[in-house]
């Protein structure tokens, strides 16, 4: 059997999220985002196109490193303004029965008590269709609106995370037995107290001695993506994460020493390399013809705000490019924003050095996601080497213009996909976890951290 490839779709609840000033563009819709009709038409679509899931990113601070000022990014709409992730997800889930839901929630600034309500909540909501993206938060502007005088140092944000995973697992997976609830009405027991249990957990971060609010959900365990680039963000891939989404690829060669990584790492937490997905981003422009889809690149490309971008660029990777000559090279410098970001034009890159100019014009389309370019044909040719060769097991599709790019991409290349062979044409099962892993795999396998710990 052919290699199957699984596809996503990547947003958020802005108006141009990740290609600055292509709300301008006459078939954009992003500025509905806040009209929930939006959203249900947007579920809709991607469960049309047989997608496993729609991935919300998010993050809860505003674009203030370029020129030391928020004012760039309000002006362009640099994911500003941004609504909630979470709200608008039993919409969509009331109008699907397969089409899942990965949104992005920060491990450093949202209580693991409170996290584990909210996601339990939602996967039992979509009868087990929810994923979580987890992040640790890159914006100096989130720690401080969040009450902290400075952001937290990049490698401690992991250190807490690795002991927020330990806090969520043991709500999730431990403190409710599977038969807890016995809704006995003769003798009024609703559940069995012996099988509900404080987790008890007291930590260098956290204290959390009570039991979880909620009953065990479908999955109990939401799917957990990841997407950290550095060497100790790929190391917490390698441990917790079930699928990685990645923009640090620059070519095949890339992609596939990235994904190699990840999976040495997971093999070295005693998981097996299999038990994580990749999927890196992918900002697809179709057209009938190779020149029609360059024409159309063009001109998708001409709406671009150059300086929404700098401000984009600015914020992810902790440099202020506004000090920078446009044809500067972009150095590697040691920031607690991203690094996946800044490595993708400094030390990640074996291909090419990055001038500040190149790397914005890039950066500002998908940010800084490969763009394929060309007929269905075409883009189903790429899709399969980078799944082959690259060792991808699937893609987030990045939107140029919303939702114009997913309907070009779900009429016209999806239907190449599927007759290949290697794109489904029906789902696999109802939850997430099986449609990702196999049919039956409804919880983490044995094999994965959280089931090695206990109360």
């Amino acid at each position: 059997m052919k290699k199957q490839i699984r596809l996503n779709g990547f947003t958020q609840n802005s108006v141009a999220p990740h290609s600055p000033g292509l709300w301008r563009h006459p078939e954009d819709q992003g500025q509905r985002h806040g009209d929930l009709d939006y959203w249900i038409e947007l579920a809709q679509l991607l469960e049309k196109g047989k997608f496993d899931a729609i991935f919300l990113a998010d993050v809860i601070g505003i674009y203030d490193v370029y020129g030391n000022s928020y004012q760039t990014a309000v002006e362009h709409a640099v994911q500003v303004p941004l609504h909630d992730t979470l709200l608008q997800i039993s919409a969509m889930a009331a109008v699907t029965k397969h089409l899942s839901f990965a949104p992005t929630y920060s491990a450093t600034y949202t209580q693991p008590y409170k996290l584990a309500r909210e996601f339990s909540t939602l996967d039992h909501l979509t009868k087990g269709r929810i994923a979580w993206n987890i992040v640790t938060s890159y914006l100096k502007s989130e720690a401080i609106n969040l009450g902290l005088d400075k952001q937290i140092e990049h490698n401690t944000r992991y250190e807490r995370a690795d002991e927020y995973m330990d806090v969520v697992y043991k709500l999730w997976e431990y403190s409710w037995e599977d038969d807890a609830i016995v809704a006995n009405k003769e003798t009024g027991v609703y559940a069995d107290p012996n099988k509900v249990h404080p987790i008890n957990h007291k930590g260098e971060f956290f204290s959390v001695p009570g039991v979880h609010l909620v009953d065990p959900s479908p999955q109990r365990t939401p799917v957990l993506f990841q997407a950290g680039a550095s060497a100790r963000g790929r190391d917490f891939a390698g441990k917790h994460a079930e699928a990685v989404f990645t923009t640090i690829a620059n070519n095949v060669e890339e992609l596939k020493t990235f994904v190699t990584d990840i999976r040495d790492r997971a093999e070295k937490y005693g998981r097996n390399r299999e038990d994580i997905k990749i999927f890196p981003a992918i900002v697809p422009i179709v057209g009938a013809t190779e020149a029609e889809a360059q024409a159309k690149y063009e001109e998708l490309t001409s709406y671009l705000s150059y300086e929404g971008t700098s401000a984009l660029l600015s914020g992810h990777t902790g440099v202020d490019f506004s000090q920078y000559d446009p044809d500067q090279y972009v150095e590697n410098v040691i920031t607690d924003a991203s690094h996946g970001f800044l490595q993708k034009y400094t030390v990640a890159s074996t291909s090419k050095r990055w001038t500040v100019r190149e790397a914005v014009l890039h950066h500002g389309l998908g940010i800084g996601a490969t763009k394929i370019i060309g007929t269905p044909e075409q883009i189903a040719d790429e899709l399969e080497v980078l799944a082959t060769e690259g060792d991808a097991d699937g893609f987030n599709i990045i939107q140029a213009a919303s939702p114009a790019t997913f309907k070009d991409f779900i009429e016209h290349v999806v239907p190449v996909l599927q007759a290949r062979g290697i794109y489904r044409t029906e789902y696999e099962a109802s939850t997430l976890r099986e449609n990702l892993f196999g049919k039956g795999k409804v919880h983490l396998p044995e094999n994965h951290p959280a089931r090695k710990l206990s109360l």
